[in-house]
């Protein structure tokens, strides 16, 4: 019974579909998010990118996905308007999965482009997860056929390439190893983006910066306000960003959290990042910022969610379970910068700071493609 308002949203969506296919296709590039209402980084700079090259016709449908009543009825209204676009577009650009293009088959002269929203694949995700905690109602997922149809992934660099696999359930030959053009930012406005921090923050300057930035979990955790315990506040300023999907209670402890900047912004002016099983490490690594893994919850990660990646094999002298015991190593100032050397040869694609332009090229290939 739980599954009726779902089958019925299905047939909907696919009876729009074939209606809205009568329509003359677009030589349209359409952007398709449930990650947030505002165009995200990486679109902005596909936008751009194609834009300064020819006059393209592009689209974004950006909506949330929340809980309430109000905010689900927001969202399907979203979906709706996603498919009627999606039948009439030559190219569909996704940072997630989207149900209403995953639900249809589209003609071969119509391209799905998967960019995802993280630069690498450390935790699992997709149908890694399925059933577990941390993943999706496997029935829910096969009624609404998730991550089909993918043509193209953009994807981080090839050390990743089994996760997207497994987590897509696509073969090797649809991944592009060219890096989120969210890389290419990090390395053009890393000065920029310092300057605006210190601006904004002039108590920063004179201390070491700890960034703590951690993954999205189901479920709830407190353990990582043990480090605001065991941080030294007149010698490091401790700036805490949750996840977007995550709050986190950070009163009464003596951390900053720059609701100004996002994490991305911030981590060129961070000493050092701290982290658990979140892709700004990846992120971090293009920078060459010192990344510490405050990853006291291992096991219950790995048994609710999984992890595609050991981060105490890969940085083993970079991942603590206890807060006092990683502070410390801070405190020493001998991070073991030859781990972080090995972990961005492996990781980040062969070419970083070009990725934005090779996702146009991408983009630009398909839509000639759909000439033929």
């Amino acid at each position: 019974m739980k599954y009726i308002p779902v089958y019925l949203f299905k047939g909907l969506t696919i009876l729009i579909y074939y209606v809205c296919r009568l329509f003359p296709v677009k030589d349209r590039v359409l952007f398709l998010s449930r990650q947030s209402d505002d165009i995200n980084l990486d679109f902005d700079l596909i936008r751009r990118e194609l834009s300064s090259r020819e006059d393209y016709d592009m689209k974004f449908i950006c909506r949330r996905q929340e809980s309430g009543l109000i905010s689900l009825i927001r969202f399907l209204i979203a979906n709706l308007k996603a498919i009627s676009s999606f039948a009439v577009s030559k190219i569909c650009v996704l940072d997630s999965y989207s149900v209403p293009v995953c639900l249809v088959r589209h003609p071969k002269n119509r391209t799905v482009i998967q960019i995802w929203h993280a630069v690498g694949k450390i935790k699992q995700s997709g149908y890694q997860t399925l059933g577990k905690k941390g993943g999706r109602d496997a029935k829910l997922a096969d009624i609404l056929h998730m991550h089909w149809n993918y043509d193209v992934v953009i994807a981080g660099g090839r050390a990743w390439n089994p996760a997207y696999c497994a987590s897509f359930g696509v073969d090797e030959d649809v991944l592009y190893n060219v890096g989120l053009p969210r890389m290419d930012y990090l390395l053009d406005t890393a000065e920029e983006n310092r300057e605006k921090v210190f601006a904004e923050y002039p108590e920063l300057k004179g201390k070491k910066i700890l960034l703590y930035a951690p993954t999205f979990r189901r479920w709830g955790v407190d353990e990582w306000r043990t480090l605001c315990d065991h941080v030294d506040h007149e010698k490091y300023a401790l700036i805490v960003k949750a996840h977007p999907n995550q709050d986190l209670d950070t009163s009464g402890k003596n951390c900053y959290t720059c609701d100004k900047f996002r994490a991305i912004e911030l981590l060129s002016s961070a000493d050092y990042l701290i982290t658990d099983y979140s892709a700004i490490a990846v992120e971090a690594a293009m920078l060459n910022v010192k990344t510490y893994y405050f990853i006291y919850d291992k096991e219950t990660y790995v048994r609710d969610n999984g992890l595609n990646l050991d981060i105490e094999a890969e940085m083993p002298g970079c991942s603590f379970r206890d807060a006092k015991e990683l502070v410390a190593a801070i405190e020493t100032g001998n991070y073991p910068q030859e781990e972080l050397d090995k972990y961005r040869q492996r990781f980040l694609p062969d070419e970083p700071g070009y990725s934005t332009g090779a996702v146009a090229d991408i983009i630009e290939s398909c839509m000639k493609y759909g000439d033929d």
